[in-house]
């Protein structure tokens, strides 16, 4: 693609680096035959090709963004299935980010906009606030029907019946390998998932323990910025970022990490980008050495399990024919390329692994999308639910607590992280969300 920037404009770092990704593109479309949005809205702005048009548009003119650029820009999920599909390479992540930042400084929204997100941005990255809020949701879900606004509703509906007890796990501390030591690895703890599901970080820290690794939990590590970085609010995603990898650098450069291990799969491709997101700025070493050692937890797991060793199960464990649909979340399978390790160590557990027809398409979920894009996002929520339970399965497993969500309001059947179902293969308890309403089993064993 033809470009027409001017020198001046090229001394700005995003304007530069999306003209490099303007310049690849070769306008082919291939993009729109697994963009998301394009097959539901059936639009060609809807589409990555489309959307590319209008960020050019914008950037080149430097005009003030209208308001159809930031609709359609807006109705991006960030899925990344374009980057997947792509034969010309276009890195369409950091492009839309940057539009998005763009956006974010140049357009006034309406007050209703600009309140939501504020207030997302406010009490998403941090547990604390987001527990109070999914109280204060799950008093007023009877009456969501009652909302004005579509977003107030999907806000509402969001709650979870049950909001988990605190896991005093994901405070900072250290846990000792119960297997002779392999390596030593920060677990990196999150923000949303310990409100929403502590199961997940405990599973992960046994499971982790089980298999030789010394389990780290950094002071002053938390929400990886990818809610407000995908927001286009840069201060905001920057200084929480800055934090993370205070933190993990810290730990490199005392006792040493082998691995920064990420079990939410959105955050573990925003923290594998730390390197270009702060390359810019006096963070920028540390953030390419914390960026360089960032992996998903299928990642470690592989490096952990002897490769001679074709099951993994504990001596005692049967999978009783269990039918696993395993649900690839977005940002694991296009935006990390991880395509093949959970559902092969799913099987070396003894599980019977399905996958859903079009399992490149994205459930809706997508970060803040099903908030701020509730029409959107129930489309493909439906479509997702549809193709996974039209294979009969007894679970579904993912690797990204906004994808379990989405998915899991839609359906009776469990979701469980796949790290659970790990966890349980080599002698944890069973996942929480298979017995009866969820709730724990006696015998599941406590950690501190």
């Amino acid at each position: 693609m033809q470009t027409t920037f001017t020198p001046e404009q090229l001394t700005d770092p995003g304007t530069k680096r999306s003209n490099e990704i303007l310049r690849t593109c070769v306008h082919c479309g291939f993009c729109t035959a697994t963009c998301p949005t394009y097959q539901v809205l059936g639009d060609e702005l809807d589409s990555p090709r489309g959307r590319i048009y209008l960020i050019k548009d914008m950037l080149e003119n430097e005009r003030v963004p209208d308001d159809k650029t930031v609709k359609h820009i807006d109705r991006c999920l960030s899925c990344l299935a374009c980057m997947s599909t792509c034969p010309s390479g276009v890195h369409y992540m950091h492009l839309v980010d940057h539009a998005r930042e763009y956006i974010e400084q140049k357009y006034k929204r309406s007050w209703s906009d600009r309140a939501l997100r504020w207030i997302l941005a406010q009490i998403l990255p941090y547990p604390t606030r987001f527990r109070l809020a999914l109280l204060g949701a799950k008093i007023g879900r009877p009456f969501a029907f009652l909302m004005p606004d579509a977003r107030l509703k999907a806000m509402l509906e969001m709650a979870p019946k049950t909001i988990p007890p605190v896991s005093r796990n994901d405070d900072p501390q250290t846990f000792a390998p119960q297997a002779p030591k392999k390596m030593r690895v920060a677990l990196m703890t999150g923000c949303a998932q310990k409100a929403l599901n502590t199961d997940i970080n405990d599973a992960t820290i046994r499971l982790l323990r089980r298999l030789g690794a010394e389990v780290v939990v950094a002071e002053g590590a938390g929400c990886c910025g990818a809610l407000t970085h995908h927001m286009g609010k840069t201060k905001e995603s920057h200084a929480t970022a800055a934090k993370n990898i205070r933190a993990w650098h810290k730990e490199m450069e005392g006792e040493g990490l082998d691995a920064i291990v990420i079990n939410t799969s959105g955050c573990g491709t925003t923290v594998k980008d730390y390197g270009h997101m702060f390359r810019n700025e006096p963070l920028a070493k540390e953030a390419a050495a914390v960026a360089g050692i960032a992996k998903d937890i299928s990642e470690v797991l592989i490096d952990l399990l002897p490769k001679d060793a074709p099951e993994l199960t504990a001596v005692n464990f049967s999978p009783c024919d269990m039918t696993v649909a395993y649900h690839a979340a977005c940002s694991l399978q296009h935006g990390q390329q991880i395509k093949t390790y959970p559902k092969d160590l799913l099987k070396r557990a003894g599980f019977k692994v399905v996958e859903p027809a079009d399992s490149h398409l994205c459930c809706g979920s997508a970060g803040t999308y099903n908030l701020m894009q509730p029409e959107i996002s129930k489309q493909l929520k439906q479509r997702k639910v549809d193709t996974l339970e039209a294979k009969n399965p007894d679970l579904i497993a993912a690797g990204n607590i906004g994808c379990m969500m989405q998915i899991g309001g839609g359906t009776d059947i469990p979701i469980v992280h796949t790290v659970e179902l790990l966890d349980w293969a080599t002698g944890g308890p069973q996942p929480p969300a298979m017995t009866v309403e969820g709730k724990r089993t006696p015998e599941v064993p406590i950690l501190r």
